[in-house]
């Protein structure tokens, strides 16, 4: 019996237990023996390698994070980490190796792909910065955690007429905190993709005030030039000329956490059962992930060389919505 392994890397992304639940099942109908990889490419360095069949996966759909753990593994970026990886797959005998996690993780599946292994990504990162997927695993659960934490604060904001700077995660792309801007109705975003100084972001919070605005909410990501903190920094420095406070919520892991949603749940299962569907007929190298409603596949080469882009006409969607 042919054998294949699933293993999950970088941040964990709700939706991630129920990819690994598709991989086992669908792998196990196509005729694969099935094996995880615990904790990321470290595990699979370390011979952290386990045996899993269809009930080791149960009850685990509905479970945020990720059963096989994660971990950064900088080893792995070395030709010897790589080279023992392999050994590792080789003493096994694994076949195939499906790839659960976003950018970094990819280059990983890039690199065992280009050694000759055959491998297939599944995107998954709450950042959706990954070319060769509209949306990725764990996106919706975490745009949906910010939603309701922008809902909750403006309760509060209200109450006491204040301005908050919420900062959500996202590294150096500015979806989560965009798109959360836009359904949470906040009055000013501020993104990587596009720089916005305090002094610019006081001049947008004034003429909220003068438009009869009692609060202001302001979404802000993680990897924006002027984050959260050193807005509020900027704005108490200046507080006599600015002429108001900003109070910081920082969202930072919780959004990884909790429940996955139907969207994620469905998203996971779809791309898991694609990624092994491909192995069993023996495409390889590519990228798993949902483009224009359809499940696509994209070379690993493609994948590692591209940088999504953002779609800024909704960051000037938002600015007209906030007037």
């Amino acid at each position: 019996m042919k054998r294949m392994a699933v293993l999950t890397s970088g941040g964990d992304a709700p939706g991630m237990n129920a990819a690994i639940r598709s991989v086992v099942r669908v792998g196990i109908d196509k005729g694969w023996q099935l094996f995880g990889v615990r904790h990321g490419y470290s595990g699979l360095i370390s011979n952290n390698v386990i045996p899993l069949g269809a009930r080791d996966v149960s009850g685990i759909i509905q479970q945020g994070g990720t059963m096989l753990g994660s971990a950064r593994c900088p080893e792995f970026k070395t030709e010897d980490g790589r080279l023992q990886a392999l050994r590792v797959l080789k003493e096994h005998e694994i076949e195939a190796l499906v790839i659960i996690g976003g950018g970094g993780s990819q280059t990983g599946a890039h690199a065992l792909s280009q050694m000759g292994f055959p491998v297939v990504g599944v995107a998954s990162t709450i950042d959706n910065d990954l070319y060769g997927s509209d949306i990725t695993i764990g996106v919706d659960t975490a745009l949906n955690i910010a939603l309701e934490a922008i809902d909750r604060l403006k309760v509060t904001a209200l109450s006491h007429e204040r301005a908050f700077l919420i900062e959500v995660m996202g590294r150096d792309c500015g979806y989560l905190a965009l798109m959360a801007g836009i359904a949470g109705g906040t009055e000013a975003i501020v993104i990587p993709e596009v720089e916005t100084h305090p002094e610019a972001l006081a001049d947008e919070l004034r003429r909220a005030y003068e438009r009869g605005q009692a609060h202001a909410l302001v979404v802000v990501a993680e990897g924006a030039r002027y984050n959260a903190e050193a807005l509020a920094e900027y704005f108490k420095e200046h507080h006599e000329r600015l002429g108001f406070d900003l109070r910081v919520t920082t969202l930072g892991h919780v959004q990884r956490g909790g429940a996955p949603s139907a969207y994620d749940r469905l998203l996971a299962t779809r791309l898991g059962a694609d990624a092994v569907e491909r192995l069993t007929r023996g495409e390889h190298g590519v990228l798993v992930g949902l483009v224009k409603g359809e499940i696509k596949a994209t070379s690993l080469t493609e994948v590692v060389a591209n940088k999504k882009p953002l779609d800024l006409h909704l960051l000037k969607l938002a600015r007209m919505l906030a007037k």
